[in-house]
């Protein structure tokens, strides 16, 4: 039923037997990658489309990459599994949208299927926010996300307990708190890149699939210290990407000092103006593949043209080719 409400042309040559794909586009594709779609399971080919190679110039370098391979970071937000949340927030969930004479879902007699969706951004699965989060002035995360690709950079790190290290937070952690620390991170960066990366995504280790579907409200997850903040600033990073639920402790009395520095925006200041970057961007509650190797990519920021400080998003990563 699917397919005969597609144009013949896009799905021509898309039959395993054929095993072909250069005709199916990219809307096809996602449908057929549908992890759920059992019933699409004998339609799927290999995953992606033939190797796109792309050469780019950054700064005075030119690379090439793969752009029909790209790895993607965000959590599948499954509405009737586990699910990953934070803060003591309630899960994610979707339900038909009813009205008189139409009952919202095919299984019900319905012409069609029509959900309602109702979640937070912040808390539930992966999302990308903005300074907004922090002022008295409305900020759609949306308008600050770039367009495009960005150089960066992927590093594993270990968080640490906070009372095996000199670094700080505000508050004071807790002695058993762990820490993603800047002596980690320095650690983890390369000596060199073929770029200077704008972006940089954090694998806390060790990286559990548990992590897919992990409930933080009875937990203190991993965080980051004060100089590990400091340090992104001073290498540049602009759009930061994290497998944490936050930055910042989940219960720090308000002082988000992570997010205060990463966005420039000093203790107690609300206001938008005053933030020296507010062209940046955090991302929340990402997952990053064991595949991903540690080391120079790009990065893309998939995000909804939704209103709000933060949206539910979708990092992507593009492999560097020789």
């Amino acid at each position: 039923m699917v397919l005969r409400e597609l144009l013949e042309s896009a799905v021509r040559r898309a039959l395993p037997a054929h095993r072909h794909r250069d005709a199916v586009p990219a809307a096809l594709r996602a449908l057929l990658r549908q992890s759920r779609a059992s019933h699409l399971q004998a339609l799927r080919n290999r995953d992606g489309a033939p190797r796109v190679r792309a050469g780019l110039r950054i700064g005075s370098g030119e690379l090439a990459v793969d752009l029909a391979r790209p790895i993607s970071l965000a959590i599948d937000l499954e509405f009737d599994a586990a699910q990953p949340r934070h803060f003591g927030a309630p899960a994610a969930s979707s339900k038909p949208f009813a009205v008189p004479g139409f009952p919202g879902e095919v299984a019900a007699g319905a012409s069609c299927n029509c959900r309602i969706i109702t979640l937070i951004p912040h808390c539930n699965g992966t999302h990308t926010e903005c300074v907004g989060h922090l002022t008295i002035e409305p900020l759609d995360a949306h308008r600050v996300v770039p367009a495009g690709l960005l150089p960066a950079l992927v590093v594993s790190v270990s968080a640490v307990p906070a009372e095996t290290t000199r670094e700080s937070t505000d508050p004071a952690p807790q002695a058993d708190d762990l820490l993603v620390t800047r002596t980690a991170l320095e650690a983890a960066w390369p000596d060199a890149l073929p770029f200077a990366p704008r972006s940089l995504v954090i694998r806390t280790l060790p990286n559990d699939a548990a992590k897919r579907h992990r409930d933080h409200t009875d937990r203190v997850p991993p965080y980051l210290t004060r100089e590990a903040a400091q340090l992104l600033v001073a290498r540049g990073i602009e759009h930061l990407v994290v497998d944490l639920p936050s930055i910042d402790r989940s219960h720090d009395e308000g002082r988000l000092t992570a997010h205060r520095i990463f966005f420039g925006l000093e203790p107690g200041v609300r206001t938008l103006a005053d933030a020296r970057r507010g062209h940046c961007t955090v991302t929340e509650l990402a997952f990053v593949p064991d595949e991903v190797t540690d080391g120079a990519w790009l990065l893309e920021l998939q995000v909804p043209a939704l209103g709000g400080d933060a949206v539910p998003s979708r990092p992507l990563l593009y492999p560097l080719v020789p």
